[in-house]
C-alpha cells in the first residue's frame, strides 16, 4: 500500500519540480530600459536558453514617459507573479518607485507599492499585460494563506 501524503507537508514542495518548469521561460537576468533602447536587437537570455525578445515601440512608450534617470533604473522585463491570491490577486514586483509610476501610467490610475509590490487584480492584470506584452513576464508561485483567508 503506498503511503498517504503528509498534510502537514506544505504544498509548495509537492509541487516544486512544475513550477520549475512553468517557470523555465524566466530571464537569468534582467537590462536596464536604457540599456535595452541602445541594442540593436534588445533582448534577454533565460533560463531555457531562449532569447527573450523586446518589442521596439514598446521600449519607446516606456521611455516616452520616464525620465533618464528612470529609464537607468527601470529593469526589464518587469515581473508579475501570478497564483495563490484568494481573490484572484497577482503581484507586480517593484524593485524602485519607477515600476509604481509605470504602472500608475499604463493602467491610469493611481497604484501603490506596498512590501515591494503592487497588487492586480484580474481587469488591471489584463489592461497592464495588453500594453505591456514583452516588457512583462508572469512568474507562476504559490502562496502561503494568511490567517483567515478563504481557500
Amino acid at each position: 500500500m503506498a503511503d498517504l501524503p503528509d498534510p502537514n507537508r506544505p504544498p509548495e514542495e509537492y509541487f516544486a519540480g512544475e513550477l520549475r518548469v512553468m517557470n523555465a521561460h524566466l530571464p537569468r537576468g534582467t537590462k536596464t530600459l536604457a540599456d535595452l533602447l541602445a541594442e540593436p536587437e534588445p533582448f534577454v537570455a533565460c533560463r531555457d536558453d531562449t532569447p527573450h525578445l523586446f518589442r521596439i515601440d514598446e521600449l519607446k512608450l516606456l521611455a516616452g514617459f520616464l525620465s533618464e534617470e528612470e529609464r537607468r533604473t527601470l529593469n526589464l522585463p518587469m515581473l508579475i507573479e501570478v497564483g495563490g491570491g484568494a481573490r484572484g490577486e497577482s503581484m507586480l514586483r517593484c524593485r524602485s518607485p519607477v515600476e509604481e509610476k509605470v504602472a500608475a501610467k499604463i493602467l491610469g490610475m493611481p497604484v501603490a507599492c506596498r512590501q515591494e509590490a503592487i497588487t492586480l487584480y484580474r481587469p488591471q492584470l489584463a489592461r497592464l499585460r495588453s500594453v505591456l506584452v514583452t516588457t512583462t513576464q508572469y512568474v507562476f508561485v504559490i502562496r502561503e494563506r494568511a490567517a483567515g483567508e478563504e481557500e
